[in-house]
């Protein structure tokens, strides 16, 4: 039998009454707290992430905004390449079909990057958990082609391991920002934020090239 997610106990297939995520000691008694137990392994759940963002539980979509965003705080990503959600006492493996978040949108800024033109602007994306991050060296922009349809497949690095797939109108709204830049002695085109210029055109580029 799959195991529920970490806070969902039996009966609750629903998802709507799930309580939070286990807390950690709280304010110590005058003994101090409690040593903290062994983290239970609860193995591979019945959870997954679709390629469109949505997360099901037992083949039924979560519906609830703050619940999915309150599972997403806690999901981890291992050296292996898979997906965990970790509370302090518990965890649990998930499938993620492609990435963990969806960019939904993308802002822009004027900054003091130490360039003129496109290298003085910082784009920033917000997820669909609310999550807002600046394109920059530690949140970096790739762009893969898909093998079937050799489309494009924009990503940003939202947390280490955790990336947000840059939905399609987004994507159209960085390609209108983009210029061309020689690097390597190959004219890429591609977009500048904070100082790093993050190519979008061509799928085997390096995907963070550093401001001269």
């Amino acid at each position: 039998m799959t195991p529920a997610p970490p806070w969902v106990r039996a009966g609750d297939d629903s998802m709507g009454n799930a309580p939070a995520p286990a807390a950690q000691c709280g304010p110590p008694p005058a003994s101090g707290c409690a040593k903290p137990r062994a983290r239970h392994e609860c193995g591979d759940l019945d959870m997954r992430i679709a390629r469109d963002g949505t997360w099901y539980y037992k083949g039924s979509p979560i519906g609830r905004k703050e619940l999915v965003c309150l599972f997403a705080s806690v999901l981890k990503r291992e050296a292996d390449g898979s997906y965990m959600l970790e509370t302090p006492v518990e965890r649990g493996r998930i499938e993620v079909e492609d990435a963990p978040f969806i960019a939904v949108e993308m802002v822009w800024r004027d900054c003091d990057c130490g360039g003129g033109g496109a290298i003085r602007q910082c784009l920033s994306f917000r997820t669909n958990c609310d999550e807002v991050v600046p394109a920059n060296a530690e949140h970096p922009i790739r762009v893969q082609l898909d093998p079937r349809t050799r489309e494009p497949r924009p990503y940003i690095m939202i947390r280490p391991g955790l990336e947000a797939k840059i939905n399609r109108a987004v994507f159209y709204e960085m390609v209108a920002l983009a210029v061309t830049e020689t690097v390597d002695g190959r004219d890429l085109m591609g977009v500048w934020s904070e100082g790093v210029f993050f190519p979008i055109d061509e799928a085997v580029a390096d995907p963070l090239l550093a401001a001269e």
